[in-house]
């Protein structure tokens, strides 16, 4: 893992260019140092609601999460960043594996259920995403609904549907599948699922895609129809939802989640932003602003959306996304990136 992230650091230092938002200047004063994998459009109003609330000004650097994982392990004992919010579980991994990440106090964990946060308390997940098929009724008949993700590569879906390869998510799946189903069944899925799907560069193209009927459906996350539903409305939108079960990994639930680095100097205004990422306020956004499922108690999901108890993933602890490396050479071996 090590290697891995040292690979992305020269990358990290291109794409941190230009992505900063505070002073910039190689020091933050008393300014709260947030390295964020979630996008600026998403996560900024959050971010200034956190500011208003608390008085704690930021300085938030913006890029990839495996990017700014190798950034923050690149600064070695002279980092910059007091806490790290991710996109997904597996960059907060590699850096817990790495003993890069602090304690999160254990009232905050305790928070949050035990499958959404590092069982050595490193990290804790702050909003949730589930992976779905979504589908044109108008080209997938109910009774025709696929029963695993597998079943994708089959003849009758030759096509008919959309991926997107380089999409963070699209990975952290392909990693679950490696994990739970071993690297050969997942490389024959891959060599089928190329054969089959057209690439779309991210999932509003997919969603969009399916919508208007030009492919039958594709693999995302589930607050990307949501998010189209509350653009124009749910009359005008055609694509629905498709959850898999019994353990399969396009059921995945990734997180995105928040760990305080070690060695800052702000301990005590980290910790208030974790709890912040937390409180009722903040969960409310991702629910009602981010379509996300919120990973607290008291704060209720999108109307419509099965309860995230009920989705029946991939048995996997999710620091084991970690492994992106290999999954990385595996699309490129068989020709998805």
């Amino acid at each position: 893992m090590r290697r891995l992230l040292a690979a992305l650091a020269a990358l990290a230092a291109v794409a941190l260019l230009g992505t900063a938002c505070g002073n910039g200047d190689g020091g933050s004063g008393d300014k709260l140092v947030v390295y964020s994998g979630r996008a600026e459009n998403l996560i900024k109003p959050l971010l200034e609601q956190f500011e208003k609330a608390t008085g704690i000004d930021l300085e938030v650097r913006y890029g990839g999460s495996a990017e700014l994982a190798a950034q923050i392990l690149e600064e070695g004992g002279n980092r910059r960043a007091d806490v790290f919010l991710s996109q997904d579980a597996g960059a907060l991994g590699a850096l817990a594996r790495e003993g890069v990440l602090d304690q999160v106090p254990q009232a905050e964990l305790d928070k949050v259920a035990a499958r959404f946060r590092a069982k050595d308390g490193t990290w804790v997940g702050v909003s949730g995403r589930a992976r779905v098929f979504i589908y044109n009724p108008d080209l997938v008949p109910q009774a025709e609904l696929p029963e695993s993700v597998f079943d994708l590569t089959g003849p009758k879906w030759a096509g008919r549907l959309g991926i997107a390869p380089p999409n963070a998510s699209f990975q952290s799946f392909v990693t679950a599948m490696r994990v739970t189903q071993g690297d050969a069944r997942t490389k024959t899925w891959l060599e089928g699922i190329h054969r089959n799907a057209k690439s779309f560069e991210n999932n509003i193209q997919i969603r969009d895609a399916v919508d208007r009927g030009e492919i039958a459906g594709g693999l995302v996350n589930h607050y990307y129809l949501y998010e189209k539903i509350a653009e124009v409305g749910a009359d005008k939108v055609k694509a629905r939802h498709h959850f898999f079960g019994h353990g399969d990994p396009g059921a995945l639930v990734n997180v995105s989640g928040a760990g305080i680095v070690q060695g800052t100097q702000r301990r005590a205004q980290a910790e208030r932003f974790v709890s912040f990422m937390l409180s009722e306020q903040a969960q409310r956004y991702y629910s009602e602003e981010t379509k996300e499922y919120p990973l607290t108690a008291g704060v209720q999901a999108q109307a419509g959306l099965p309860p995230l108890d009920s989705i029946d993933g991939p048995d996997i602890d999710l620091a084991d996304l970690a492994s992106l490396k290999e999954t990385l050479d595996m699309l490129a071996e068989v020709g998805l990136t």
